[in-house]
């Protein structure tokens, strides 16, 4: 098959539609279930090249969770502990395989961003991941095969609607691109930089020690990066992203954005958290933003207009700045990856923030001393990469 027509494109009034091979090849993937959509697909093959890639440089089972063209988040397949496993809502499943422990933390990073994502993953589909995958919010799967328990899983999903692709593990694209923009045809050289530790070599701060798991996540972080729309940074830790700010037009945000993101995740292993006590039947994605409103600055609001009946049987403690604090001061060993050059140390003084220790950034920039002192103060360990990830 060369070609397959879809629905429509972007929006319901694009059409015609299609996804099509320009040589004499087959388009390299087979559709199980559903009907994928024009943003279906790009989130899939942008995914599938992601952990692809995180398979490759880390050795372990990948996932990604992708929303709108850029991960919600990425991981790879290290076991969870109980802490995870109950902020993931994974804590009824019993024990899970690698993969499935992949998918729950790409998936548990930014939930609320994963609601309705297309995930990817780099290994055959096995049951415990469909059996995750049949109880979350999602709109199609991506993966280089799935055993006959995990179709038969996916395929029930969305009343027999739900996408599942499969992809050809062996397909290599041509080494150019092309794409285009009002009308006019751009081409461009594929992005196949490697992700490996001599690009983590050129450490130019003080402190010149980067761990073996620091380094895991710092290429977890870029690899990551070579995926989400730019201006990017990366939050991970314990081999998971945490924190991914996407298409923003000033590096700071980003790092604001995906701070949060980070600052949210680590949050909500906090004690005065785990304990909420919900209303019985409540479902995972109400319980979701629950626990972001009361993460929340404006969850003073909620307490004060009763709205906190509909969703705990107990009234919470207000979760104070002051405690919000001191719990955030106790995350360590944070990694932190960017697309391109921190133009200023304000992205440096946010990061630290976040426990921030390890970054690697192309550098470049005229005021990297300033950005190499305020890692300094901090005792963080920075890699200058040389090179830019840019992604559009």
């Amino acid at each position: 098959m060369k070609e397959l027509a879809l629905k429509y494109g972007c929006n319901p009034n694009q059409k015609p539609s299609r996804i099509y091979m320009d040589d004499d090849r087959d388009l390299p993937i087979e559709v199980l279930s559903g009907r994928p959509g024009y943003i279906n697909f790009l989130d899939a093959f942008n995914g599938w090249q992601l952990v692809r890639e995180l398979k490759a440089a880390t050795g372990l089972p990948a996932a990604t969770s992708f929303k709108h063209v850029s991960p919600a988040g990425a991981a790879v397949g290290l076991p969870l502990d109980e802490t995870l496993r109950k902020i993931y809502w994974v804590d009824d499943m019993g024990e899970l395989s690698p993969l499935a422990c992949a998918y729950a933390r790409a998936r548990g990073a930014d939930r609320m961003s994963s609601f309705g994502d297309f995930i990817a993953l780099s290994d055959v589909c096995d049951k415990d991941t469909a059996s995750l995958i049949k109880r979350e919010v999602s709109d199609g799967v991506i993966a280089p095969g799935f055993t006959d328990e995990a179709l038969e899983i996916l395929k029930a999903k969305k009343k027999g609607n739900y996408c599942v692709i499969k992809i050809d593990e062996n397909y290599r694209p041509a080494p150019l691109e092309h794409k285009q923009v009002f009308g006019i045809t751009f081409e461009q050289g594929r992005q196949e930089l490697p992700i490996d530790d001599e690009l983590l070599s050129n450490v130019v701060t003080e402190n010149k020690e980067i761990p073996e798991a620091a380094k895991r996540d710092l290429k977890i972080a870029l690899i990551t990066l070579k995926y989400t729309q730019s201006n990017s940074v990366c939050f991970v830790k314990d081999g998971q992203a945490i924190g991914v700010g996407a298409g923003q037009q000033s590096r700071v945000h980003c790092t604001r954005l995906a701070g949060q993101k980070a600052d949210n995740w680590f949050l909500r292993q906090c004690p005065k958290v785990l304990d909420l006590q919900f209303v019985d039947g409540i479902r995972r994605a109400d319980r979701d933003n629950a626990i972001d409103v009361y993460i929340g600055e404006e969850y003073m609001d909620v307490l004060a207009d009763g709205a906190w009946e509909k969703i705990f049987k107990v009234k919470p403690e207000v979760f104070t700045r002051e405690e919000k604090r001191a719990w955030l001061d106790q995350m360590k060993g944070v990694t932190l990856g960017s697309d391109a050059f921190f133009p200023f140390s304000d992205n440096i003084e946010r990061a630290h923030k976040s426990g921030v220790q390890y970054i690697a950034e192309p550098g470049g920039s005229v005021r990297d001393d300033a950005v190499i002192e305020c890692c300094n103060k901090y005792n963080m360990a920075m890699a200058f990469t040389g090179i830019r990830l840019f992604h559009h």
